[in-house]
């Protein structure tokens, strides 16, 4: 099972019932748009990390920021904190998250997945903060839980992460909806110089956020 599907499955039910009441959408819509934004985010993780600077620098992020996700914080619980509305922790910012992951693109994020599903971009928006964290502890989970913690390495979740880009950019929509938001030089590719401003942006670099 791929890690879209993966995660798509762990969030039906009662997480996707209270994105659902966040965002004021019916339960379909929210599995619609759910569908299309995990592939958006983890195909641009995948983009980040197949440079071994970016691999490295969201290994450590997992590790510091999200390895509880590991020892029992559930997707529930991220949900339910990210939701909660009090004053975001790393692990629940998903603004500044979104901020790293896509480079300082994550407006270009919000307004294509809002075309792709028909929401508003101020409801993608909202979405993408929602998911971000989750995306985050459920590659922590993983990567350090039960037995992986030992293969667990910046290569071995690159190599995960590449996987799951390569499938996402073998489907039409959800490849060309990832492809048009990482094209950061608007020339329909992707080129060094968008290479280098996405691994640049991500996770700051370094120990910051």
């Amino acid at each position: 099972m791929s890690l879209t599907d993966d995660l798509l499955r762990q969030l039906q039910g009662q997480p996707l019932e209270q994105m659902s009441n966040q965002l004021g959408l019916s339960q379909s819509q929210t599995a619609g748009a759910v569908s299309a934004a995990l592939p958006l985010l983890l195909g641009a993780l995948g983009r980040n990390t197949s440079q071994p600077q970016g691999a490295e620098a969201l290994f450590g992020a997992l590790q510091r920021d999200h390895a509880g996700a590991a020892s029992g914080l559930d997707i529930g619980s991220v949900l339910g904190a990210v939701l909660g509305g009090g004053a975001p922790s790393r692990q629940t910012d998903g603004a500044g998250i979104l901020g790293h992951i896509f480079g300082g693109r994550e407006e270009t994020a919000a307004q294509g997945l809002g075309q792709a599903t028909g929401l508003g971009g101020s409801q993608a928006n909202t979405l993408l903060k929602i998911l971000a964290p989750i995306v985050l502890s459920y590659l922590a989970q993983r990567m350090f839980s039960g037995g992986g913690q030992a293969a667990a390495s910046p290569q071995a979740l690159g190599n995960v992460l590449g996987q799951e880009r390569e499938r996402i950019q073998q489907d039409s929509g959800a490849g060309g909806l990832l492809g048009a938001v990482l094209d950061q030089d608007g020339d329909g590719q992707l080129g060094l110089g968008d290479l280098l401003k996405i691994g640049g942006g991500l996770l700051g670099g370094g120990g910051n956020r």
